[in-house]
């Protein structure tokens, strides 16, 4: 199976029971990693995810998966939090995350590059506004692989 049908099966199965909690389904990726299948589960809420919220998620759709059985292979399911390089990948999170340092990578150079670091200035007609060393870039939607929220740290 494909492992963008997977994600799409797992995101229909899994968006009712992290609605259900009060959580936003973040992500969903279908890796395999040496011989061993990863199914990954990323979930948010405002306050941050506690332990307690991953498991629930886990206990609930792992019962799911069991029951209707969409993956013919085994795996390992595992559900967190996205992290500090949390992955923007729907329209509400480039209005959400507007102002924050995001890093954008290109599946083809976009101005002789395929990566940008800057301040998300947002989302505009499916393309991706990035402010870079005081100058705008606008990506195109379709040709952006992916974009993280990029770590701040002050020393």
């Amino acid at each position: 199976m494909a492992r963008h049908r997977v994600e799409d099966i797992v995101t229909e199965l899994s968006a009712p029971i992290t609605e259900s909690l009060g959580l936003e389904l973040v992500d969903i990726e279908y890796v395999k990693e040496g011989a061993t299948w990863f199914l990954r589960i990323y979930i948010d809420k405002p306050e941050g995810i506690t332990h307690d919220d991953c498991q629930a998620v886990s206990i609930r759709l792992g019962e799911l998966l069991d029951q209707k059985d969409p993956i013919p292979q085994s795996y390992v399911l595992e559900v967190s939090s996205p992290g500090i390089e949390r992955p923007l990948k729907k329209p509400a999170d480039f209005v959400r995350f507007r102002g924050h340092m995001v890093r954008a990578t290109t599946f083809a150079p976009v101005n002789g590059q395929k990566e940008f670091v800057g301040l998300l200035e947002g989302l505009e007609d499916g393309n991706i506004l990035i402010s870079v060393d005081d100058r705008q870039v606008t990506l195109p939607g379709e040709s952006v692989a992916k974009v993280r929220l990029e770590p701040a740290f002050k020393i």
